[in-house]
């Protein structure tokens, strides 16, 4: 297992980097739908979504990114016009009310949870390709100190309900972890001072790593799964990799636009 997820970061870790730094952004774009529209299947799949209800939030999920790409001003009406959508499907298509709710929900609330979230890089990485090698750099650091200093340290459950696993240790090694990997970017590639914004910013992300990481086990736990899939060796599902990285893209777009680093 730990052979694996270092094969698996050893190779997609210098691809992300050539990806964002060295290409057109319209491939971090497409990037982005990809991603969104895998970890959208398996939540769908999770939550057992099926026929034409995971297919038309699915075909929603790439248009709200397409639409918050092209032209985000647009973007709420999008929104609201897929929720629209969603619901008038949900009537036409099968005529039995029961599950209605939960269907309509479920597809809804992929929407806002996934593609919603990740449109914040589509952000980020506008104003800079850094913030993207930024955020992706502390957040893999977070996940991976937050992995290790639990296994080798952890003894107090951190929310077992949620995630018996996870261990106060090992959140405190996610906030440590997002530190240095905010560090080590800021020396390379972003060089900003004073070195306390690095630290702030750092430090929020591995903190909410971990919220973005319990709120996906939340999910998984209430649908019986131990994985979203098993597509990434070693790793389990796309959204059991882009959980943390979905909550964290959101708060270091905020932390970016309160100090002033973009606009």
């Amino acid at each position: 297992m730990h052979t694996k997820r270092l094969i698996v970061a050893a190779v997609l870790v210098p691809l992300l980097y050539i990806l964002v730094m060295y290409l057109p952004a319209e491939y971090f774009f497409f990037l982005i739908v990809i991603l969104s529209s895998l970890a959208l299947l398996e939540f769908y799949a999770m939550f057992r979504l099926e026929g034409l209800m995971k297919y038309i939030g699915m075909l929603w999920g790439a248009a709200l990114l397409a639409v918050f790409y092209s032209s985000r001003e647009h973007f709420a009406a999008a929104v609201l016009l897929s929720l629209l959508v969603i619901m008038t499907v949900r009537l036409l298509f099968k005529n039995d009310p029961e599950s209605s709710h939960a269907d309509v929900s479920t597809a809804v609330l992929g929407l806002l949870y996934i593609p919603g979230l990740l449109t914040f890089q589509l952000s980020l990485a506008k104003a800079s390709p850094v913030w993207i090698i930024f955020l992706y750099a502390s957040v893999w650091a977070a996940d991976s100190l937050a992995y290790y200093v639990g296994k080798g340290f952890g003894r107090r459950k951190l929310y077992e309900q949620v995630s018996p696993n996870k261990t106060v240790e090992g959140a405190v090694g996610s906030a440590i972890g997002g530190v240095l990997g905010a560090l080590f970017i800021n020396a390379i590639l972003l060089h900003l001072v004073p070195l306390y914004r690095v630290v702030l910013l750092g430090l929020s992300i591995g903190v909410v790593t971990i919220v973005g990481d319990l709120v996906e086990s939340m999910f998984k736990r209430d649908a019986g799964v131990k994985d979203s899939s098993h597509i990434i060796p070693g790793h389990g599902g796309v959204l059991d990799k882009i959980d943390g990285v979905a909550f964290a893209g959101p708060v270091l777009y905020w932390c970016c636009m309160g100090m002033g680093l973009i606009k």
